[in-house]
């Protein structure tokens, strides 16, 4: 299976539409992990927790990459596509050591298929984007999302506007 010619196929159903924004965000991607509501005893008030430790980080440098990056004064209000690459680094274990350090191992994998999982990867990145590109993430009607080992991690965003 060749994953370039799928992308590119999906990418086909999108080519009357331009990329509103597209921009890099670099660093180690954090998912939106799970959430925990508790409710505060003294007001009364529910409070949300996440459980990714690194995620507010991540969030707060995708917010503050796309609005470097975003062209317009108002937020998209019409129905998007969003199109995101994950690049991960790999891990120390997928190369040699001693004469073979730096070299990957045959047995090193090709893609990542251990966590970070990439729905909440993806969903990190929507709620970043919520109220900084978009109104709402209900606004993103189609997803085209990958993760891919890289020497460089974070992720490459793309949006397009269906309007």
């Amino acid at each position: 299976m060749d994953l370039d010619r799928i992308l590119a196929t999906l990418r086909l159903q999108f080519v009357d539409f331009s990329p509103v924004v597209a921009f890099d965000v670099r660093g180690t991607p954090a998912t939106a992990g799970s959430k925990r509501a508790f409710v505060n005893k003294t007001t009364g008030k529910p409070f949300i927790t996440d459980d990714c430790k690194r995620g507010k980080e991540w969030r707060a440098t995708v917010r503050a990459t796309a609005s470097q990056n975003f062209p317009f004064s108002s937020l998209i209000v019409e129905p998007l596509v969003l199109h995101v690459e994950f690049r991960l680094r790999r891990p120390k274990s997928h190369y040699g050591t001693g004469k073979n350090a730096g070299q990957l191992k045959a047995s090193a994998p090709v893609y990542p298929t251990s966590k970070p999982d990439t729905t909440k990867l993806l969903r990190a990145i929507e709620d970043a984007l919520t109220h900084v590109v978009w109104r709402d993430d209900a606004q993103v009607i189609a997803q085209i999302v990958t993760k891919n080992y890289s020497a460089m991690p974070g992720a490459h965003v793309i949006i397009y506007a269906l309007a």
